[in-house]
């Protein structure tokens, strides 16, 4: 099995190896940065705005936006695109800043307030039985 690159109708998938994946390196996605310009945890939810980006433009950002239909996890969003979690920050981040994206930050457990326990061990049992019949 060698290298090939793929060609859909209108646009180019980048290069592919048939048993390593992708061959574009993930930091070259976000020219070399690992810093956001932003703070996001693994569990910030961003959605998109409506906006349409003029500086952030290619398939990577592109792919981003069309998972950001609805209100979508950071750790959702990295493990379709399959590039590290620090990668899909970054190009998150391009995203709040040309405002295509809107952003919000994980509610603190602390902030619940009276409402159900979040580590219920049966809620935690519950996410787990479901996630297991999943595979």
């Amino acid at each position: 099995m060698g290298v090939r690159r793929r060609r859909r109708p209108g646009r180019e998938i980048p290069w592919l190896d048939d048993e390593a994946g992708r061959l574009v390196r993930p930091y070259t996605v976000s020219n070399g940065r690992t810093r956001p310009t932003a703070h996001f945890d693994l569990l910030t939810m961003v959605i998109a705005t409506g906006e349409r980006p003029v500086t952030c433009q290619g398939p990577d950002y592109a792919a981003v936006l069309g998972l950001c239909g609805g209100p979508v996890s950071v750790a959702e969003i990295a493990a379709h695109i399959h590039l590290p979690a620090v990668v899909t920050k970054v190009l998150l981040a391009d995203l709040v800043d040309c405002g295509a994206l809107a952003a919000r930050a994980p509610v603190p457990v602390s902030a619940c307030g009276s409402g159900p326990n979040r580590t219920d061990r049966a809620l935690l049992e519950a996410v787990l039985h479901g996630l297991r019949k999943r595979l």
